[in-house]
């Protein structure tokens, strides 16, 4: 799947900023899937979204190879830049992607300023959350950053959607079995791509994707967010679909 991109730099955008979780993924990648693909199927033609998110990156190392800049370039007045970090800024022992929680929250300031200057709109989100059980059958809090996004979101007083919360609560209703199937998690010799199998614990498969990209959406809708006006119209037929 590529970003949905408009042949000229006019109308409205999406642009999104992230990590491995949102990112577009390449065809020896699947079923990975980051949340980010299927939530630009969800608009009609007058909104152009483009996803810079990438895997591995931080805070730091997305404007350091250049991924902030190219986004930026494009941002234009009344866009909405989608802006997700934080499994990576989080991992002392990469050093080349880790930022201090200081680091952190200041390259978040950074680019909503930018943002700003642009005279689009910022969106900031926390991480979404890896499933992680503990033995009363709650996910874990395996983001000691996001409230610094919530902190950072209040100081600026941009929108925010608290990711971590939204998707740790969903996976945990779901409970261990059930949410085991929206993650990257496949038995040997079942998948071309994993012949040892897979438990990842962090990515998504295309249905645990869909699903939380239904949660950003979920979240809009409660809002009653500018963005709803540019959904993909409903086809007739799927009112009266039965099953």
């Amino acid at each position: 799947m590529q970003n949905l991109r408009a042949e000229e730099n006019s109308g409205l955008k999406i642009l999104m900023a992230g990590d491995s979780t949102m990112a577009i993924k390449d065809l020896k990648d699947y079923p990975e899937t980051g949340w980010g693909m299927p939530f630009a199927t969800f608009f009609n033609e007058s909104v152009a979204v483009h996803n810079f998110a990438k895997n591995g990156r931080s805070t730091k190392t997305f404007r350091s190879e250049g991924l902030w800049q190219e986004l930026i370039d494009l941002c234009q007045t009344g866009d909405y830049v989608f802006i997700q970090f934080g499994h990576n800024d989080e991992s002392e022992s990469k050093v080349d992607r880790y930022t201090t929680p200081a680091q952190y929250r200041q390259n978040l300031i950074n680019y909503i300023n930018e943002v700003r200057f642009k005279k689009a709109h910022a969106i900031l989100l926390s991480p979404v959350t890896r499933r992680n059980f503990n033995e009363q059958g709650s996910i874990k809090l395996t983001h000691p950053y996001s409230e610094l996004v919530k902190q950072v979101a209040e100081e600026t007083k941009v929108e925010y959607i608290d990711m971590d919360t939204l998707s740790r609560d969903y996976f945990t209703e779901l409970g261990e079995q059930d949410s085991l199937v929206r993650f990257m998690h496949i038995a040997p010799d079942l998948h071309p791509n994993y012949p040892n199998g897979v438990k990842d614990n962090t990515h998504f498969n295309e249905l645990g994707a869909r699903e939380v990209a239904q949660l950003v959406l979920a979240e809009l809708k409660q809002r009653k967010h500018p963005l709803l006006q540019h959904l993909r119209p409903v086809d007739p037929k799927h009112l009266s679909l039965h099953y």
